[in-house]
């Protein structure tokens, strides 16, 4: 996790446009003979499918399938002057602009599948009703060493896309477009590991720890628009709640163990991410499957049982995890769900005995309400502040 720099807009953008052009000066160095394409040499690869930054749901959630491999989340402030609706509204205005590949600051890179998620925190939400879903705070959990910058925030970027380059130029291009209103907390990124067919048409991507990671969630429409998109009131309808944590994890002494005491910490294989009471990787754990001496084959306190939707009795969350390197080898854990008991119980409940918290310690934590979509007619964040 990176702190902020106090004076984030402006500066930012033309140190990223100076690093952009020296990398476009050194490409253009490139002999003719050396260029893809060129003299029989390799093809430049086809970029990815453009997607739709306006809808009934912001892009970036569920759309595109599976989620782009490259992430950077930028959490910020906003100046206690300055009023929420212009500057959303500008924001999505720019998302759109930048999407479309029509904005100047992406210096002349494709955004390919470039998406850009914007959420309010709990401070924000209030100010437009105190009952309003997103207007409570994370509470504090064990485990935790978080610096007070990097607890909370009034406004989150996500900022996806299959090209790593793009994630920087375009925080670049959105902090400047919002200048001395906004004042950045803390930044992270990641990227997606390989992904790998669970069955059902499904795919998930490895974590650090090397398993299968974000199997079961809400797949379907049906499940969808009951555990993740929010119903109402109005104002928030077609948003969600997102809840971000970074760790750091200690890789050596999770690497030491045997990959059976591996399995066991997540109650599932890992080569395959079958669960140990068999099945599919995608047909979830057989919570009461015992051994014929009478063990369970999935361990009482493995992470699948804990964090079991059905044994915390909340609904799903559509979880996505992403490896980072700074300051150490860690996660960035996302998750949307439309209630923010799905998060809260559910890590509850993995605090009294969860083999996978040992490894890990987290160093930031918030949670935003991701706005509802948008179009011309309707400005991002209008509903709510408009």
């Amino acid at each position: 996790m990176r702190r902020a720099d106090p004076h984030p807009s402006r500066r930012r953008f033309l140190d990223v446009t100076g690093a952009m052009m020296a990398a476009g000066l050194t490409a253009g160095c490139t002999s003719d003979s050396a260029r893809p394409g060129r003299h029989g040499g390799p093809a430049a690869q086809a970029a990815p499918e453009p997607v739709p930054a306006t809808g009934r749901h912001q892009a970036g959630i569920t759309l595109p399938q599976p989620a782009q491999p490259h992430l950077l989340a930028v959490v910020a402030d906003l100046d206690a002057t300055a009023a929420p609706g212009p500057l959303l509204a500008e924001l999505g205005q720019a998302i759109r602009a930048l999407t479309s590949g029509t904005d100047s600051r992406l210096l002349g890179l494709v955004p390919g599948d470039l998406t850009v998620t914007v959420g309010v925190g709990p401070r924000l939400v209030r100010t437009a009703g105190a009952s309003l879903p997103g207007a409570a705070d994370l509470p504090r959990f064990s485990r935790e060493r978080i610096a007070p910058r990097a607890r909370g925030g009034d406004l989150l970027l996500q900022i996806c896309a299959g090209d790593p380059l793009l994630l920087p130029v375009v925080a670049a291009a959105l902090l400047d477009h919002a200048g001395d209103r906004v004042r950045e907390r803390w930044r992270q990124s990641g990227r997606r590991g390989t992904n790998v067919s669970v069955g059902n048409g499904l795919t998930a991507s490895r974590n650090p720890l090397g398993f299968i990671d974000g199997i079961v969630g809400p797949h379907t429409a049906a499940e969808r628009e009951r555990d993740l998109w929010l119903s109402g009131p109005p104002a928030v309808a077609g948003g969600t709640l997102a809840v971000l944590r970074h760790m750091e994890l200690d890789l050596p002494r999770f690497a030491a163990l045997s990959v059976a005491d591996q399995e066991a910490v997540f109650g599932r294989r890992r080569a395959s991410g079958v669960p140990l009471s068999g099945g599919t990787a995608a047909s979830g754990p057989e919570l009461g499957a015992k051994t014929p001496d009478g063990r369970y084959l999935v361990p009482a306190d493995a992470h699948v049982r804990r964090a079991h939707a059905n044994v915390v009795g909340v609904g799903l969350m559509l979880r996505r995890s992403y490896s980072t390197d700074q300051p150490a080898p860690g996660l960035l854990f996302i998750s949307y769900q439309n209630d923010l008991r799905t998060f809260t119980a559910t890590l509850t409940h993995m605090e009294t005995s969860d083999a996978l918290l040992p490894f890990t310690t987290t160093t930031a934590s918030a949670t935003f309400l991701v706005l509802p979509g948008f179009d011309r007619r309707h400005p991002l964040g209008s509903p709510l502040f408009g």
